[in-house]
Order: C-alpha cells, then sequence, then structure tokens
C-alpha cells in the first residue's frame, strides 16, 4: 500500500452522534492530535484493550519529510503495537555516519558494531509515511474512534474528569472524559488553554530543509559537513529517503530571509553547489526552520496528560523529538491503563511524568550542546570546535568532543520509584552470588537478542515482552524444580498476570507448564547481555523497561517489586 500517495490524502469530517446527544457523551479517555505521538498513545492504549476517542483539527497528514529519523527503540515499540515491520521496510536502515570538516573525512561511526539485533540503529522515513501507517492501523482498530476537523477551543477540568469543548464544520458540542492526553504539538491548544507555557532557549539559527528526488549512489549513511566548500562557514547534513528522495539540510544563519530561503532561484544553486553542476535531481519540498530546546514544567495537569512536543520541544540534531514522543506515549499508556482498570492507584501517572521530566531534560542538555557545537555563537567557541575537528582526523581523544548531534537512545530511568535495586530485600544464597556488570541495570529499557523458540524457530527476545509483566528465568541446561515452578505459577496468577518465560541454553528442552514459554539461548546473546548465569531472573515492566533483578529467584522479592512497578509500594 505504500503507493498511496500520502501528503494528497484528505480524511473526510464525518458527523458523530455524539454532537447530537442530549448531553455531553462520556469517553475514559480523549487523545488529542493524530501525528506519530497521538496515534501512537492511541495505538498502544487500544492494544491494552481501552477504547479512545482521538480528535483532530485538520483533515491531513504532514506534507515534506519533517521528522525522518526514527530510532531502534522507537521501531521496537512499533515491533509491539504490529507496524514496526512496515516502518523498516519501507524505510532506509542505517547504522552509519560520517562527519566531514571543509573537504575532508575527520571521522566515521557505527551506532550498532554488535549483531544479533533485529532492528537497525535508525531508519529514515518521511514522516508523511509514518503518520499514513499509524493512521492505518488506528483506522482498522475497533477500539480507536478518529475524528477529523474536530477541533478542541475550550477545557474544564474537574476532580474525575474533564470537560471538552470542541468545534466542528457542523457546530459546536462537548465530550466528557475521564482522562485526556494532549499530543498536539509545540503550539500545544491544550497548553494554551490550561494558561500553561514551555521554558528553554530559543536558537537564533535558520536551517533550510530540501527534499530533493535523484539517482544517486550515495551509501545509506548520515553525512554531516563542517564548513563545507560549497557552503562556506555553515554546516549540511545528507540523509538518504525511500523512493530515491534526499533530505538535505542547510545551515543558513539567522539573518536570513525564511521566504526567499526556499524560493527554488535561491534553493537549487545551493543543491547544484553540493552535488555538481551536472547533476540530475528534482526539488520535491523545501522549509525553513528555526528550534528550540524547551519543556513544560510538569507534564501532567490533573486528569491531562502531555506528551511528545506539546510537553517538550528539541532542535532537531540528534532525532530526538519524535523518538522521545514515541518513548513518552509507551511510558504512558501502559500506566494509564493499569489505572483505569483499578490495579494501580493513579499515583502512578505521577511516575510518567517523573520519568519522562528526566528524559526530556536528558535530550534537552544532549541537543543543547550539539546545537552549540553545530552554531558556535562567538569566533571563541567557533576556534575550539575548528581545532577539534582537525585533530578528530588522527586521535581518538578528539572525536569524543566532535557533536554533529548525539543520537538518539532510550532514557534509563535509574532513580524512578518504580525500580527494586539490587541491594533491596533478601540476599541470594552464597552459591550464586555476585553483583551484576552490563547495562541491563533496574531502569534501563531491554536489549533484544537471537533466540529460539520451544520448536526450534529462530525469534527475537524483544518479541516476548508483549506489553505484559514479564519475569524471566535463566535455566541453563536444567528444568526448575517443583519449588521454584511452583513459586513462578503463583506470581503468574496473581492479581496482576505476570508472563513467565524461561531461558535454556540450547542444550537440553526444558519441561515446564503449559502457561510458561520457553526460549533457547543457543548463542549466549541473552547471557552475555544481561550478564546472567542458571538462576538469575528478571523482571520487566509492560514499555520493556527492567523493573527488578536477582541472582535467585525469590517470590517475595519479586512480589514485592512487581507491587513497587505498579506505583503500591
Amino acid at each position: 500500500m505504500t503507493d498511496i500517495d500520502y501528503q494528497a490524502l484528505e480524511f473526510a469530517y464525518l458527523k458523530h452522534s455524539d454532537q447530537t446527544a442530549p448531553a455531553p457523551a462520556s469517553h475514559r479517555v480523549i487523545v488529542v492530535g493524530a501525528g506519530p505521538v497521538g496515534l501512537t498513545t492511541a495505538l498502544d492504549l487500544a492494544q491494552r484493550g481501552v477504547s479512545v476517542v482521538v480528535l483532530d483539527d485538520d483533515c491531513k497528514l504532514s506534507t515534506g519529510s519533517r521528522a525522518i529519523c526514527f530510532a531502534k527503540r522507537t521501531l521496537e515499540i512499533w515491533d509491539r503495537l504490529g507496524i514496526g515491520e512496515r516502518m523498516t521496510s519501507k524505510g532506509v536502515s542505517w547504522n552509519v555516519g560520517k562527519i566531514f570538516f571543509r573537504d575532508q573525512e575527520v571521522w566515521r561511526f557505527d551506532l550498532l558494531p554488535e549483531h544479533g539485533h533485529r532492528r537497525p540503529a535508525f531508519i529514515n522515513l518521511q514522516q508523511y509515511y509514518v503518520e499514513g501507517f499509524l493512521y492505518e492501523a488506528a483506522a482498522a482498530h475497533p477500539l480507536i474512534d478518529l475524528r477529523w476537523k474536530n477541533k478542541v477551543v475550550g477545557v474544564t477540568q474537574q476532580a474525575s474528569s474533564v470537560d471538552l469543548s470542541i468545534e466542528t464544520p457542523d457546530g459546536s458540542y462537548d465530550l466528557h472524559s475521564e482522562w485526556v492526553i494532549a499530543c498536539d504539538g509545540a503550539r500545544s491548544p491544550i497548553r494554551k488553554l490550561l494558561g500553561q507555557e514551555s521554558h528553554g532557549r530559543v536558537f537564533k539559527d535558520r536551517f533550510l530543509i530540501a527534499d530533493v528526488k535523484m539517482h544517486a549512489d550515495f551509501p545509506a549513511e548520515r553525512w554531516f559537513w563542517f564548513d563545507p566548500p560549497f557552503h562556506p562557514n555553515q554546516s549540511v547534513l545528507l540523509h538518504m529517503q525511500p523512493d530515491n528522495v534526499w533530505r538535505i539540510d542547510f545551515q543558513l544563519g539567522w539573518n536570513a530571509d525564511p521566504v526567499e530561503a526556499i524560493k527554488p532561484a535561491n534553493v537549487l544553486p545551493r543543491i547544484r553547489a553540493l552535488l555538481g553542476a551536472e547533476a540530475q535531481f528534482e526539488l520535491e519540498w523545501a522549509s525553513v526552520y528555526t528550534f528550540a530546546c524547551e519543556r513544560m514544567d510538569a507534564f501532567r495537569h490533573g486528569r491531562i496528560v502531555f506528551a511528545g512536543d506539546a510537553a517538550h520541544r528539541v532542535s532537531p540534531f540528534g532525532a530526538r523529538g519524535a523518538n522521545s514522543g514515541v518513548q513518552d506515549a509507551e511510558n504512558l499508556a501502559w500506566k494509564l491503563q493499569a489505572v483505569l482498570a483499578g490495579v494501580a492507584p493513579e499515583t502512578l501517572l505521577d511516575t510518567y511524568a517523573t520519568e519522562r521530566e528526566y528524559a526530556a531534560d536528558e535530550n534537552l542538555l544532549n541537543s543543547t550542546r550539539s546545537t552549540d557545537f553545530i552554531t558556535p555563537k562567538s569566533a571563541a567557541s567557533r576556534h575550539f570546535r575548528n581545532a577539534v575537528l582537525n585533530l578528530a582526523r588522527e586521535h581518538a581523544f578528539a572525536r569524543g568532543l566532535v557533536n554533529s548531534g548525539r543520537l538518539s537512545l532510550p532514557s534509563t530511568y535509574v532513580d524512578s520509584p518504580l525500580n527494586t535495586h539490587d541491594a533491596e530485600g533478601p540476599k541470594a544464597p552464597q552459591t550464586n552470588t555476585g553483583a551484576f556488570t552490563g547495562r541491563m541495570v533496574p531502569g534501563a529499557v531491554a536489549l533484544d537478542a537471537p533466540v529460539r523458540d520451544a520448536q526450534g524457530n529462530e525469534s527475537w527476545w524483544l518479541s516476548y515482552l508483549d506489553g505484559r509483566f514479564v519475569l524471566a528465568l535463566f535455566c541453563g541446561a536444567v528444568t526448575p524444580d517443583s519449588t521454584t515452578l511452583e513459586a513462578l505459577q503463583r506470581l503468574s496468577h496473581g492479581t496482576v498476570p505476570v508472563r513467565i518465560v524461561l531461558i535454556g541454553d540450547g542444550s537440553a528442552p526444558l519441561t515446564v507448564p503449559d502457561n510458561f514459554t520457553v526460549v533457547q539461548d543457543e548463542h549466549a546473546c541473552l547471557r552475555q547481555r544481561y550478564d546472567a548465569r542458571p538462576g538469575t531472573c528478571y523482571l520487566f515492566r509492560p514499555d520493556q523497561h527492567i523493573a527488578a533483578r536477582r541472582r535467585e529467584l525469590n517470590e517475595t522479592v519479586m512480589n514485592s517489586a512487581l507491587q513497587r512497578a505498579l506505583g503500591r509500594a
């Protein structure tokens, strides 16, 4: 279906029966905004059995490439929602980036040098494809009600609900909702209606985006130039996109006239200077953008929760905007479902705010540093940057200082109140003690690895972390004893069901109850990444972040960790 021109789609406004109801209709969740974050949120909630109304004041998808770099973590989230493969198949996968200073390459880097991951470090995919694929999945879901040309113009909060006033081509109507999720973009009307603001730093610089259609033999890599001869004293970024479309970002400087800059007479000479006078290409789209690094002080305001650009905004260097917004959606959806189901207190949603505010601060810091390096604001900072770039050709220490955008990585919620730390609770027996090493600490997002299912088919570890709580026990070649299996059964049948996954080493089958899942880690990749031995266990949250780990299973500790991860500690 990728031959659809998603930029040209227009969705029909349809009058809903809610508009003529004698009293405002009530809904459990309303999502405002049908962009990548709003649609991801709606899909995640719907897959968890929550009915969602999505309101959007427009009737079209985005035009032009806009956000194009979607990170491995985002693809893994979309895998869980059933659309990751479609995104990856259409997108251009890449792991390698190259940095140029003037006319020389000074450094190249590989964002995913190790094997054994289902997804690449990044794909490049025009935002209209992303929105189109998400829209089609949402439109096909029976629990999602998409309403176009429904503009929210009024918000009133009650103690346990939110009232919305909505304008449509057929006039106004009101809706009543238990929860509202504002995914309505950087200018967020909901934020303004609440009298809230974002605070941060606005950068006085402008960049030209040009989408160019051409056939070229450049590799699928990220190329970034500082002070190139074809665009002196500025920077340029080049990305391959699907359909033989190439994205080029030209730094213009603050004094550039944005109206003049996008005129073909001014855009085409810049492109020819980069590609060569004889290059054959078509200009598909051009735009000028400025950017800011800012966020709201708090992402939760009573029964209204903010996500994506409505909550936080970063410069485009590092691909942290849309990717962090999708991670907002994943963090929020399972928590809201748990609250709606009555298995978690409403205060669990406060941890959405603290965890994602922490992630936003991390993204803002990295984005600000990248922008300062790319667009130095003084002679001294420019001299420093150029010295770093010159040294990077020969010296590894300088390469660590080169900053063309610290590319998006998921945040580790190291201080989350939902974590159970390694030192808490009863200690494991002396026969199996030892501190963990590596990155898989409580609060970290799970790493993928190749595994085999019980039938011997190739599979991927993250596909078993399917939106539920999961307790994984590394067994080696030995089936757990009856006492351990009974403890696991009790954990699996608690108030909040826990999926039990037993991990063998591939040398012998494991004989376990029918409601348990068995995978084989025959290449030891999973054991290495999780620093696991026979007996090691991990508890994973529904968003695939680690809640707790132990060298041996302790039912009391894991029960306590589950309660804490639900905000019930």
